[in-house]
């Protein structure tokens, strides 16, 4: 794997190359920044980034305050445009601070190269754009992006937002079968996690992908689930990854357990721990967000954030092992904290590990469980040796 790091004062910037055509970049800010000047240069240098290598952006998030949205967005239009870069497409602000203040905490995007204007399209929902679609040998990738449900009960808004999102994925070509991701920012989600899983586990079982007593083969796609707010002020926010293969190819897209974690589904969440989507020249591992959860479920080290976040750090360790990868492939993390005091002991418990470069973008949210102090998600990369 091939990391690029660049700074620019407060501002870092990681490029990793996944295989031909393809990288993921992430943007962090360590220390205080205004909004508008963090985007400006944030956006100035992937808008250069992308013309560089010729590629077009297929997943897009920015973390930030919500007073900040309108500031960050207006800075990215001009940017992107002045690089000749479409600032149409679909975007997820996802609504969380930075630790150390109220401001821009990062962007995560995921672009691939386009040699025409046919490699990549965007999706359409009505007027709005809610997706891009590429191609990558025999396989076929739908993103699709701040996907909500009306409004209503929160775990209405949820059934509608998982239907939205199998409607799209049908007109499409797909089902939510072929879902390998999902990413949920959750409001206030302490107050109502149980009921979120109970409708996504319902809505999931009328999907056909819910285990049964028997089942071996895991079809829950990995998945993060943390609180956040939307700048629309829906319940939930998802943003998903399907892949569709050709009928004559085997399975490229694998589930992943973890033998140090108990399948998330056992009690009561229905995501996977990992997935493994194979290519021809690299394989992309999802990790799904990771916790210090025990083998049987269990919350571990109460109150004790070093050792939460050495557990976290392991249990990850233990799932891209088993694909043949390690920390030092992961291409695009985030690094959430229920504390904007926690931010610093993670940078540094990470520097000891040998990550002083960590692709991470690390914000302050509330984790699943109250007793639950930190949390990662990430995206590896493991090029493979060519033949």
């Amino acid at each position: 794997m091939f990391i690029n790091s660049v700074s620019f004062e407060n501002i870092v910037l990681n490029s990793t190359v996944a295989g031909k055509g393809q990288a993921f970049i992430v943007v962090s800010m360590p220390g205080e920044e205004d909004a508008a000047r963090a985007a400006r240069a944030s956006y100035a240098m992937i808008a250069e980034a992308l013309s560089d290598k010729r590629m077009e952006i297929v997943h897009e998030r920015i973390f930030g305050n919500l007073s900040a949205e309108a500031a960050v967005l207006h800075e990215r239009k001009i940017a992107l445009s002045e690089q000749r870069i479409s600032a149409d497409g679909p975007v997820s602000y996802v609504g969380c601070n930075p630790s150390w203040g109220e401001s821009l905490a990062g962007i995560i995007i995921h672009a691939v190269s386009s040699n025409s204007a046919g490699d990549v399209w965007t999706i359409m929902d009505g007027e709005n754009p809610c997706g891009r679609i590429w191609k990558r040998k025999a396989s076929t990738y739908i993103m699709l992006q701040n996907i909500q449900g009306e409004a209503g009960s929160r775990s209405g808004e949820v059934r509608r937002m998982f239907e939205r999102a199998e409607r799209i994925l049908r007109d499409n070509g797909a089902s939510y079968k072929n879902v390998a991701r999902t990413w949920l920012y959750l409001s206030k989600i302490l107050e109502w996690y149980p009921e979120f899983n109970k409708a996504r586990s319902e809505k999931y079982g009328e999907f056909g992908i819910m285990p049964g007593p028997g089942d071996s083969t895991l079809l829950l796609p990995a998945s993060t689930g943390i609180g956040a707010e939307s700048p629309s002020g829906a319940a939930a926010l998802m943003d998903l990854l399907a892949v569709v293969e050709s009928d004559d190819m085997s399975s490229s897209v694998i589930k992943l357990s973890n033998r140090k974690q108990l399948d998330a589904y056992r009690y009561g969440a229905a995501f996977s721990r990992g997935t493994v989507i194979r290519e021809d020249d690299v394989n992309i591992i999802q990790v799904s967000g990771t916790a210090a959860i025990d083998e049987h479920g269990a919350s571990l080290y109460s109150g004790d954030v070093r050792s939460q976040i050495s557990c976290t750090f392991d249990r990850i360790e233990t799932l891209l092992d088993q694909e043949g990868a390690g920390l030092r492939d992961i291409a695009a993390a985030t690094v959430f904290v229920k504390s904007p005091d926690y931010a610093p002991v993670f940078w540094k418990m990470a520097a000891d590990r040998g990550l002083a470069d960590f692709p991470a973008v690390c914000v302050v949210a509330d984790v699943c469980r109250e007793k639950l102090l930190f949390e990662i998600d990430a995206e590896a990369v493991v090029r493979k040796a060519p033949i």
